[in-house]
């Protein structure tokens, strides 16, 4: 499968077609569906990828249970022209004699690196592999996944990959609550009580741009926020971040990147804001 992927791709980029790609591990939301859109209107061929891949789960991990709904996502991609769908098999992605992995230094500890070892190397590796099939023009990520959009931009750079990365903002429910496949193990209760990351991240962007808080205090003043929704059984980060190596800001400056993460229920949500006070 991977192989015809590549021919297909070969012949419209012989054609002189560009090529939009936007990869995923399915169960696709209005976040998805906001990049299909942007590739549509950049790309004359659009390709969507599903893949849940097994090499970003740590074994105690939520592989198994992770979302899945082909059907619904067939009628997704159909809606929002997407000319072609690449969903291989995991055999055909991690042969028996895979052995070639990506890691991406400095960049894949911190944060989720911290609490998802592998993860990050996993990704990189799939994403590699991706861009190596569909050889698209252009690739597009949403921002919730920011520490992912820096790893997999580097990669792109130091790799030489010929490709744009286009990185599309975060698409919100209507309190807030960033979209995501793993919404889909919330309670009724976990769901109202999950907005209180976004609103975290708000009440943080208004510490910054005073300028009469410091990094230490809005940190510690984000994750008493967050402790006080009972449903949150662990915050795994909470603070102000450098936007280009991901280290934890002394102080203030320029560009800062607010980031939460937070165990509730069963799932694991992230969430980040930029602020640039200009």
């Amino acid at each position: 499968m991977p192989k015809i992927m590549q021919e297909t791709s070969k012949r419209h980029i012989h054609k002189g077609r560009s090529i939009g790609f936007v990869p995923t591990m399915g169960a696709l939301h209005k976040g998805h569906l906001s990049l299909f859109k942007r590739a549509r209107d950049e790309n004359d061929i659009v390709v969507a990828s599903i893949f849940v891949n097994p090499t970003q789960f740590a074994p105690n991990e939520d592989l198994n249970k992770y979302p899945r709904d082909i059907e619904g996502d067939m009628e997704k991609l159909k809606s929002h022209a997407v000319d072609i769908l690449f969903f291989p098999e995991a055999k055909s992605i991690y042969p028996a004699t895979f052995l070639t992995f990506v890691s991406v230094e400095k960049l894949s500890d911190k944060l989720c690196g911290a609490f998802r070892h592998g993860h990050f190397k996993g990704v990189a590796t799939i994403v590699n592999k991706l861009l190596n099939i569909v050889k698209p023009h252009r690739v597009y990520f949403g921002q919730k996944d920011y520490q992912q959009c820096l790893i997999v931009q580097r990669m792109i750079e130091d790799l030489n990959i010929d490709t744009d990365m286009i990185v599309c903002p975060t698409i919100r429910e209507g309190d807030g609550l960033a979209m995501s496949s793993r919404n889909a193990y919330l309670t009724t209760n976990e769901r109202q009580a999950s907005a209180l990351i976004y609103k975290t991240l708000m009440a943080a962007s208004d510490w910054v741009k005073t300028g009469n808080e410091t990094t230490r205090t809005i940190k510690h003043k984000m994750i008493e926020m967050l402790k006080q929704e009972p449903f949150f059984s662990e915050i795994q980060y909470a603070g102000a971040y450098d936007t280009e190596n991901l280290e934890e800001l002394a102080e203030l400056k320029k560009k800062i990147l607010l980031a939460i993460a937070v165990k509730i229920g069963g799932a694991r949500l992230i969430d980040n804001v930029i602020i640039d006070t200009g």
